[in-house]
């Protein structure tokens, strides 16, 4: 029988034991232990790994086998250990957090039957590959859900339907709304945390809530909205900021869209807009398009607050039904509820992009810079400084004008100032006046009192938009 070590930097992990082939020997056998690395192999007394399932950042999953249950049944063991050199009142920290995470994971996987069942949680603590050393892990033997993940079904069957993607949608936002109303925040939605089993059902996987027990600064408030995935996270919980309900599903609307576009989160992403730019990729239902596009608004306040939320959203009218793949199979509509349901989710008009904090600044440096250059120009040709005020100010209001029509941008914000600038330096007035370097002092001068300018009034926005 082949046994997989679960020590992280065992050099040889796979043993094979003659012995055990036998199952009278399987279960009566005392311990085993990993030929290169001296690591026990029947973890708990109990659970016999059999192969690695994958590796994480926060720990392994491997596929095992319970030798004290009649049949042994399969289960996924996973593994998490502490990062970084802990003390000893820093690892007792550690498993008392995980002894009551574990505990709430129990309880979640005992209530709901799409959150697989946990069987068992215990720590190890055996010698480290150094003398002197020992290593401490923590373990979780859950229900092992036989089926493929999303992520798999989209690299074997490709894009997803619609259909398809509202079945997901409903299915996970009930699994949400029941673990949202227990206190618990997922944080890891992604296509590889849900699974299908063999029978269709759709199980949601990995909860987060244990892996901040591995975070080396215990008690601090990220050790728990540290928890993500590239790509998949909003911006509050990759700031390491309060993460909500409206986190999952910002989450969850991620994992939606790519599947419906069969591309990776961080290619749906535009980081000028700071949108995501997938409406234009797939063919759905209007209605669906702009609840997922509330669900990925950038703040929490602005998206739903709760899993209900949406589920009323999707149910407060019919939609229309949409062609999928096959010609013969149409999305049914949704039942009419009553009239004091959640009012309909209204679909925006369009509207010009949001600008990303990058592009604000960028053009407030060449609002300034373009203006000074402007400025210094006309006061060399009308010798006024009132005229040459009223007259820049205009011209800098249709720059700023054009700039928020997207008439100017990107390399338009370089090339229209280097015009400007390679005429300036011809004029006549700077061989005996002003001179070329005190006009790129004041032109740099002026982009930076702007950048400072709008970088404050971005800040007041933000706060305002927070407290109203």
């Amino acid at each position: 029988m082949e046994v997989y070590c679960t020590r992280p930097r065992c050099p040889r992990p796979q043993n094979y034991f003659a012995d055990l082939d036998d199952i009278t020997t399987l279960r009566t056998m005392q311990q085993k232990y990993c030929i290169t690395c001296g690591m026990p192999l029947m973890l708990d007394g109990r659970y016999v790994t059999t192969k690695l399932l994958g590796r994480g950042g926060f720990g392994a999953a491997f596929l095992a086998r319970d030798r004290r249950i009649p049949g042994m049944r399969q289960c996924v063991v996973k593994q998490f250990q502490p990062a970084g050199n802990l003390s000893s009142t820093q690892l007792q920290q550690a498993q008392l957090m995980f002894e009551r995470e574990a505990e709430a994971l129990a309880q979640l996987g005992n209530d709901h039957d799409q959150i697989p069942d946990l069987f068992a949680f215990f720590p190890v603590i055996v010698n480290g590959l150094q003398p002197g050393e020992q290593d401490q892990f923590f373990y979780l033997a859950q229900e092992y859900i036989d089926g493929q993940n999303l992520e798999e079904e989209l690299v074997q069957n490709g894009k997803f339907s619609e259909q398809q993607v509202m079945e997901v949608l409903q299915e996970i936002l009930k699994v949400l709304k029941f673990v949202h109303h227990r206190g618990i925040i997922h944080r890891d939605i992604k296509p590889s945390n849900i699974m299908r089993r063999r029978d269709g059902k759709l199980f949601l996987l990995d909860f987060g809530a244990v892996k901040q027990v591995t975070n080396a600064a215990l008690g601090s408030a990220a050790s728990s909205t540290g928890i993500y995935s590239m790509g998949f996270a909003p911006p509050e919980q990759m700031a390491g900021g309060q993460v909500f309900p409206s986190t999952d599903l910002y989450a969850l609307a991620v994992t939606l869209i790519t599947l419906l576009t069969n591309q990776e989160a961080i290619e749906l992403f535009d980081a000028y807009s700071n949108q995501f730019k997938w409406r234009s990729q797939v063919s759905v239902n209007p209605r669906l398009a702009d609840i997922l596009d509330k669900m990925l608004l950038p703040a929490p306040n602005q998206r739903f607050q709760s899993a209900q939320e949406v589920l009323d959203a999707l149910n407060s009218q019919p939609q229309a039904p949409t062609q999928l793949n096959s010609p013969s199979i149409t999305l049914p509509p949704q039942p009419q509820p009553a009239k004091s349901s959640s009012p309909v989710v209204p679909r925006r008009p369009p509207t010009q992009p949001a600008f990303s904090t990058l592009e604000l600044l960028s053009g407030a440096a060449f609002s300034g810079f373009e203006g000074a250059l402007i400025a210094i120009a006309l006061f060399s040709i009308v010798k006024s400084l009132i005229p040459t005020l009223i007259i820049s100010a205009l011209i800098l209001g249709i720059l700023i004008f054009v700039q928020t029509r997207r008439w100017i941008e990107k390399f338009d914000l370089l090339i229209i100032p280097t015009i400007t600038f390679a005429i300036i330096f011809f004029l006549p007035f700077l061989q005996g006046g002003i001179g070329i370097q005190a006009v790129v002092v004041l032109a740099v001068a002026a982009g930076l009192v702007t950048i400072s300018l709008t970088a404050v009034f971005r800040l007041i926005y933000k706060l305002l938009s927070l407290l109203l």
